[in-house]
């Protein structure tokens, strides 16, 4: 009776669209589904235990350095919660009804420094709290947009990037946080650009501004408190490579900074502090990107990490000598979140594999720089009663797409996930945003999810313009060669062919933001190859996607997309765009969009369904008005899941 019922609700579902659109709510209202039909109470049911994993992040140590900051859900959003011991009972610090952005602890004192924004908009506002207390007043104007808080090193100003001038420049701001209401520009952008703090030298008369213009292009500035002068350290616009500034050294006659001007792939390096200095490449011989770092408060011990092929190596890092030492004890999978204790005794990080979800653990250091002892979990968060050790872990696989590099095929690398059984299974495509995200191998309940209740194989690829692969790879898809990184999705149909286990005939893509154009884009080329469609967040039409997104980033996303105000440009982005070409889309859609969404405007959501419903196509459309770019509350989170889980069921799997 079950299947006879799935088939009749498959064969209505995929008549011709009526005039009316059938609109529901959920979530006091908070969620409009437009055709989206109820969901089943077994499906709900099913996936509960699924939707109830939890994971914990590592933002912060105590001013004592006793007890460790993290950021975990309890509720229906992510709270701020203090562990004190390894295995520690969590105690919740912010109960907000919107989730936290950033938390920076002060030096040599025990305040944090919090950002939130409301209903997922984006536009940050700063809050200074009182552990102790409770109390976390707001620093900023309540209408700009403000993030990348940095202490000065003695805990007593603030620096932020923030709004608050002309509503879309990306200035400079500073302020005594005792004093909010006394704030001052101490840096105007230029320009269109990103610049924003990235820390202050001992004497706090000089400041360290990161100024990023793409992906490809970054650089490093030099601005002086007193005077107000700017001068250049690294990187440029004639020669454009990538600079990401750390810190100051010891003496401050240099700083830390990871750059790849020396190869294709970012290396750490240290800088001195006059301009047109070379730099000296610390890491020239590891073959990976350098992801991250930190430094201690002494100055005395760094720790970095690097991305080798989509895992993470932790190494620590002697300042003076400039050798480092790789950490063996390190769990294979993700890292992040990495954080000295105040007196550089312990460095704290979050790490993530495919069968757990993140936590918080501490490394404990020994008395030299590059020597450690143990590694404690100190978190262990809830995955819903499920047991993780038979969640199926990802194959890295590559495939050959249609250009030659060196007179060989282009390899395209891609994450695979099998579910148990013999197959052949049908095929859910996930594609990352960005476009220059990576996909790697987390915990994702989300994949296992499928995996289990559906069934179905998830491929995760990493077409051309990843990050994570090089500077001549992340370049491959600017411009007028976008839709190449599209081509990259109809060479793994083609090698979804050759695969026995794979079932060719029952193919879905699903993908966010910039992944979410990329769905679009492939539903347009091969549809004839496709059973289903999620986009997420995605861009239908370049030119009203650089026309309407806020004017804080439009000129960063024109870099990486093409300026849509030159005629040529813009003539091309009129033809790749997928709402153009809507009569080539012959699959089912579901279309996922929040209102607030201040990167892909709702506009870009309702232009696609629109015009997919003035064909009589299916599309099913959920607009949660209280969220941005990707849901951040749970209660919206669960049922866009199942609604998910449904569609895969109808039009994936369905005959």
């Amino acid at each position: 009776m079950r299947k006879l019922m799935l088939s009749i609700f498959s064969f209505v579902l995929a008549l011709p669209a009526m005039a009316d659109v059938e609109r529901r709510v959920a979530n006091n209202g908070n969620l409009v589904m437009e055709d989206v039909p109820e969901i089943p109470a077994e499906i709900a049911d099913s996936l509960n235990r699924y939707q109830n994993v939890r994971s914990a992040g590592v933002v912060a140590w105590s001013g004592d350095g006793k007890s460790v900051f993290i950021n975990t859900r309890f509720g229906d959003v992510s709270s701020l919660h203090r562990v004190d011991m390894p295995g520690g009972a969590r105690h919740q610090v912010t109960f907000y009804k919107e989730p936290l952005g950033e938390v920076v602890r002060q030096p040599g004192g025990s305040k944090l420094v919090l950002t939130r924004d409301a209903g997922g908009n984006e536009f940050s506002q700063v809050f200074l709290l009182d552990p102790a207390g409770g109390d976390a007043p707001m620093l900023t104007d309540g209408e700009s947009r403000n993030t990348a808080v940095v202490w000065d090193r003695e805990g007593r100003r603030l620096a932020y990037q923030s709004t608050a001038r002309n509503g879309a420049s990306n200035d400079i701001w500073m302020m005594d946080p005792e004093a909010p209401g006394d704030t001052k520009i101490v840096l105007e952008s230029p320009d269109g650009s990103w610049w924003g703090p990235v820390g202050f030298s001992k004497s706090a008369s000089k400041m360290l501004v990161a100024n990023y213009v793409s992906i490809t292009d970054s650089r490093v500035n030099l601005l002086d408190l007193d005077t107000g002068d700017v001068t250049l350290l690294a990187g440029s616009a004639a020669s454009p490579s990538v600079n990401v500034p750390l810190a100051f050294d010891d003496e401050n006659d240099g700083f830390w900074l990871i750059t790849d001007r020396a190869g294709e792939f970012n290396m750490l390096a240290w800088q001195a502090m006059e301009p047109g200095a070379e730099p000296e490449y610390v890491t020239a011989d590891i073959p990976w990107n350098v992801e991250g770092g930190a430094i201690s408060e002494d100055r005395r011990r760094m720790a970095f990490a690097v991305n080798e092929g989509g895992r993470s190596a932790l190494y620590l890092l002697d300042p003076q000598s400039r050798r480092y030492r790789r950490v063996d004890s390190i769990p294979v999978g993700l890292l992040g979140g990495l954080e000295f204790s105040p007196d550089g005794s312990r460095l704290a990080l979050t790490i993530n594999t495919a069968r757990s979800p993140s936590d918080a653990y501490v490394l404990y250091l020994g008395s030299s720089a590059l020597e450690y002892g143990k590694l404690e979990r100190w978190t262990y968060s809830e995955v819903g009663g499920l047991d993780t050790t038979t969640f199926r872990e990802p194959e890295l696989i590559e495939y050959p797409t249609f250009d030659e590099v060196d007179g060989k095929r282009r390899q395209i690398p891609a994450w695979l996930y099998r579910p148990a059984g013999t197959g052949p299974f049908p095929v859910v495509i996930s594609i990352h945003g960005g476009p220059e995200g990576q996909a790697r191998p987390a915990f994702s309940s989300t994949y296992q999810l499928w995996l289990e209740k559906l069934g179905v194989a998830v491929l995760v690829p990493n077409v051309r313009g990843s990050a994570g692969y090089g500077k001549t790879y992340v370049k491959l898809d600017n411009g007028f060669s976008r839709e190449d990184s599209v081509r990259d999705i109809g060479a793994l149909l083609d090698w979804i062919e050759t695969q026995p286990d794979l079932d060719q005939d029952r193919v879905a893509v699903f993908g966010g933001s910039y992944g979410g154009y990329m769905v679009l884009a492939s539903a347009v080329h091969f549809s004839d190859r496709l059973k289903a469609a999620v986009d997420i967040v995605g861009i239908s039409s370049f030119v009203t996607f650089l026309e309407n997104t806020q004017d804080y980033r439009r000129d960063l996303r024109r870099v990486e997309y093409g300026d849509e105000r030159d005629p040529e440009m813009r003539a091309h982005l009129e033809k790749i765009s997928p709402v153009n070409n809507v009569e080539k889309i012959k699959i089912p859609m579901f279309v996922v969009q929040g209102e607030n969404d201040p990167r892909v405007p709702v506009t870009e959501s309702i232009q696609i369904v629109e015009a997919l419903r003035e064909r009589g196509d299916t599309v099913w459309y959920m607009n949660a008005l209280n969220e941005g770019h990707g849901y951040r509350k749970k209660e919206n989170r669960d049922i866009y899941q199942q609604a998910t889980v449904l569609f895969l069921q109808t039009y994936l799997l369905g005959d």
